[in-house]
């Protein structure tokens, strides 16, 4: 903490020599990216939280954290003694940083930012955020440029093919469609920024960012003009032919801004206003039309050979889970801790074939720690477990041909009644959002209600989204369908992949939590009111029937845990034999 309040005070020092009042800062990079690499890690070296979310404020005598309800016990802790106020976001009576803003801003009504980290989106807010207020913004304030006297050099690690047998489709395949619905909206080229779109498109993949396997890089395309910003560096003799293969030209990563000042003043290209940066958006004097990427939607629909390569990266994951939760029961009370857990876990899924890494940090909260939604265990605040007590266990993987996202609670023993009751409400919204047929043309705000409405009826709620996009050896979080209270306007489709993760946490006692990962496939069609979409369920792994109260499960949810138990069973045995067979058999004996 004596380093972070050294940062903060750099930091002013910087602000007090260009006259600056406040500056913003957020935790991501000029891709718009979750996951950054070191080199844009600015936010976390400045505040010391390490939250994938939260945006920093600092005036020349106050500074706050703004984050959401995944991180709200994370950022307490990690803020302590740092300088730091956390601000808690979506919480009623809480200051927004805008209404902060007016109430702290002193004589220096100058608001600094990197314009190169804030989508125009964002930066045209500001904008007017502060012509309405008398402020004044300046987007080329760049502290981390002469504060950040260790920073990390930008990655260089060598990009990768991401060979057609398990993408599915050709480059030319997918930028001929690109090409043609950015054509239809009256473009003639496209900018990308955002680092899974540039994977996806031209089926390359990269190690530059953790978690995301994805290669440092910007594009432009157009009917005569297909480019990479890349370090060259990073351009393998493997990756040199596929490229030569698909005529993609490769250009120094830095040289983006200046291809994009030169475009001609006739062309029109698309950009997506939420994915580019405020100074590349304003680098470009041609015409532009800002719209949502083709690319996220495009990329959101997994073709047959994603589907099939999800499956089987499903089976692999699930064998993997048996023998993690067998070894956790057999040794709870030897001493084991949350970051043994975590290593474990790699230990099984290494054996795996075609695993790269993990899709995220893995979630491993004993008791407490398990209604912290975000926790990460380290040195100091891992817990031991027990023979007794709820452990909440996030975890997912990247492998060549797919990604999982998954989540189970299960007792170490002794499961109290308010533990088994709160876990059969969880796992009633889960099933009924897996049950779930739907007419096309449904958004996933029309089916949250499904998962919250057993923990509503009982007046518990969860403040995090329903479910998420996950995309195929590509981002564990991904866009642009998601399933939540908030209203998002794309519709589910055929093909895209969303999590089913319903939770209940009580503070200072435990979370609970149940995720599995759902396809959206065709359903039923009825002549006289259409066509109905339905959920195949992808994740392979037990509920805990231990904590089951039968007295608030009907008999078709028996029926659909049964149903999932048997379908594990056939899918996870033939990976499995031994003890680790019979286990699974144990933990999916039918319910009568």
């Amino acid at each position: 903490m004596i380093e972070t309040r050294q940062h903060l005070d750099a930091l002013r020092d910087a602000m007090r020599r260009v006259r600056v009042g406040a500056v913003i800062i957020p935790g991501t990079d000029p891709h718009q990216s979750e996951y950054v690499s070191d080199h844009w890690k600015f936010r976390e070296w400045l505040t010391g939280f390490t939250g994938s979310n939260g945006t920093a404020v600092v005036t020349l005598d106050q500074a706050g954290l703004w984050t959401d309800s995944r991180y709200f016990l994370q950022a307490e802790a990690q803020l302590q003694d740092s300088g730091f106020d956390l601000h808690r976001e979506g919480i009623e009576g809480e200051a927004t940083i805008e209404e902060w803003l007016v109430e702290v801003m002193g004589d220096e009504n100058v608001i600094g930012i990197d314009g190169r980290l804030f989508s125009t989106v964002e930066a045209n807010r500001l904008e007017n955020f502060c012509a309405e207020n008398g402020f004044m913004l300046a987007t080329d304030f760049f502290p981390a440029d002469s504060i950040w006297e260790d920073r990390p050099t930008r990655p260089t690690n060598p990009a990768f093919v991401h060979n057609e047998s398990l993408a599915g489709e050709t480059v030319d395949s997918k930028i001929d469609r690109v090409l043609e619905s950015i054509e239809a909206a009256g473009a003639d080229g496209v900018f990308m920024a955002s680092l899974d779109e540039i994977a996806w498109l031209f089926n390359l993949r990269g190690s530059d960012v953790q978690y995301t396997p994805v290669t440092i890089a910007f594009a432009y395309v157009d009917k005569d003009n297909r480019i990479l910003f890349i370090d060259e560096k990073k351009v393998t003799t493997e990756v040199s032919e596929h490229l030569n293969k698909y005529g993609i030209r490769v250009r120094a990563y830095d040289d983006v801004t200046h291809y994009l000042e030169r475009i001609k003043d006739y062309h029109t290209v698309m950009i997506d206003p939420t994915r580019i940066s405020d100074a590349l958006s304003n680098a470009m004097q041609c015409q532009k039309i800002f719209a949502r990427s083709p690319i996220a939607a495009a990329k959101a629909i997994k073709n047959q050979v994603q589907i099939e390569g999800t499956r089987r990266a499903m089976e692999r994951d699930g064998a993997a889970m048996v023998r993690l939760f067998k070894w956790i029961e057999e040794n709870s009370s030897n001493g084991i801790n949350e970051i043994d857990v975590w290593e474990r876990y790699k230990q099984e899924r290494k054996r795996m074939p075609n695993y790269v890494g993990d899709s995220f940090a893995m979630i491993c909260g004993y008791r407490e720690h398990g209604a912290i939604v975000h926790y990460q265990a380290d040195s100091e605040s891992s817990s031991t477990l027990a023979s007794e007590g709820l452990v909440l266990i996030d975890t997912g993987s990247q492998y060549l041909d797919g990604t999982t996202d998954v989540t189970r609670t299960v007792t170490l023993g002794n499961p109290t009644d308010d533990e088994k009751r709160d876990y059969t409400l969880v796992l009633k919204g889960h099933l009924a959002l897996s049950a779930a047929k739907f007419p096309k043309g449904i958004c996933g705000v029309n089916l949250d209600v499904l998962a919250r409405m057993p923990l509503w009826q009982h007046g518990m709620n969860f403040l995090h989204g329903t479910g998420h996009g996950v995309g195929h050896f590509l981002g564990c979080h991904e866009g642009p369908h998601s399933i939540r209270m908030q209203i998002n306007p794309t519709i589910l489709e055929p093909g895209m992949i969303t999590s089913n993760e319903p939770g209940v946490y009580k503070a200072g006692r435990y979370g609970i939590r149940i995720e599995n990962l759902l396809l959206v496939t065709e359903g039923e069609h009825n002549d006289e009111f259409g066509e109905f979409l339905q959920f195949e369920t992808l994740t392979l792994f037990p509920y805990d029937i231990r904590l089951l109260d039968r007295s608030l499960l009907s008999a078709e949810e028996i029926r659909q845990i049964n149903a999932y138990h048997a379908l594990v069973r056939e899918r996870l045995l033939p990976l499995l034999d031994g003890e680790d067979a019979q286990w699974l058999n144990a933990k999916t004996q039918e319910i009568k």
